[in-house]
């Protein structure tokens, strides 16, 4: 009689990850990302918004290939190097130009509740041009979020209007993200994540390249430290943040790891009061949690898409 028992060798490979793994891979990640606001903050005063996105991309593009290369080279399609190319100038390149430009005029802790805005602006995309629902949910967190943009908007207007355009700088931040989520939903069915991830941060480094000459001149005007923390933001919230994610989506459900990206805006507000020693304004922590409750709200069933993915910093 043949028997059915399975080898201990096979068990042993298909043997589910210890339970707290997932969750410290979740910790991790809101951390790196919250860090990343903070960080992003201390080093205007020695990197210019183009010169900093350059010097992340790099060290980033680096550290992603160093590991999606030891898994095998990936092989796009045509149509799939097209999407993968507006990733990664819109993601990688426009969003974190315009989130470096924005946190040279809002706080930290401001500018991580405007990105949170994200996922709403993915549900509408996404009921647009991937034809899933626009439910009532959608439509009542949309006017939420936007409600609690125009009091973070309305509190910054009072230390002056450059305040104002970092607010609609961080939320182009937003914008670019949520369509490039829409753009790598597809992706991500046939490519690894990982490699879907390096190959974008890469085509981004490549489109910020014209700010090449700006970050050798700051790079040799800038204290070690800086230069320290350019090197942190590529290695921790762009590399292992991103690695740390995928490992904790593998293991949770979508619409539970999404929740728990609301935690990067308190984060990044204690960190900034620590570190930096600033708040946002009263009324932007009335703006930033109507915003997250609409959020919350958008992405109550029937799911969309917006519940499959979180914004990074």
């Amino acid at each position: 009689m043949t028997s059915t028992t399975t080898p201990p060798t096979a068990t042993a490979a298909t043997a589910p990850p210890a339970a707290w793994l997932p969750v410290a891979a979740v910790a991790v990640t809101l951390v790196f990302w919250a860090s990343a606001f903070v960080a992003i903050r201390h080093l205007g005063h020695d990197f210019s918004p183009g010169a900093l996105s350059l010097g992340r991309l790099l060290v980033g593009a680096l550290c992603l290939g160093a590991v999606a290369l030891s898994r095998g080279l990936p092989r796009p399609t045509g149509r799939e190097w097209v999407s993968i190319t507006v990733i990664g100038v819109l993601w990688f390149g426009v969003y974190n130009v315009a989130l470096n430009e924005g946190e040279h005029r809002i706080d930290a802790g401001t500018a991580a509740m405007l990105i949170q805005v994200s996922p709403v602006l993915i549900a509408f995309l996404a009921a647009t041009f991937l034809h899933e629902r626009f439910t009532l949910y959608l439509g009542i967190g949309l006017a939420l979020a936007f409600g609690g943009v125009g009091l973070i908007s309305l509190a910054s207007s009072e230390g002056g209007g450059n305040d104002v355009l970092g607010v609609l700088l961080c939320l182009l931040s937003a914008a670019v993200y949520s369509v490039s989520l829409i753009l790598q939903k597809p992706l991500v069915a046939r490519l690894s994540a990982l490699h879907v991830t390096w190959l974008a941060c890469t085509v981004g480094a490549v489109a910020c390249l014209p700010f090449l000459g700006q970050l050798i001149d700051e790079a040799g005007d800038a204290p070690t430290s800086s230069i320290l923390w350019v090197v942190y933001l590529g290695v921790f919230p762009t590399a292992i943040a991103f690695t740390t994610y995928a490992h904790a989506l593998r293991h949770m459900s979508a619409s539970s790891l999404g929740v728990t990206t609301y935690l990067v805006p308190p984060i990044a507000i204690a960190m900034g009061w620590l570190f930096l020693d600033e708040t946002p304004a009263a009324m932007a922590y009335v703006g930033g949690v109507l915003a997250l409750v609409g959020v919350a709200v958008a992405r109550r069933k029937p799911r969309t898409i917006a519940e499959e993915v979180s914004p990074p910093a």
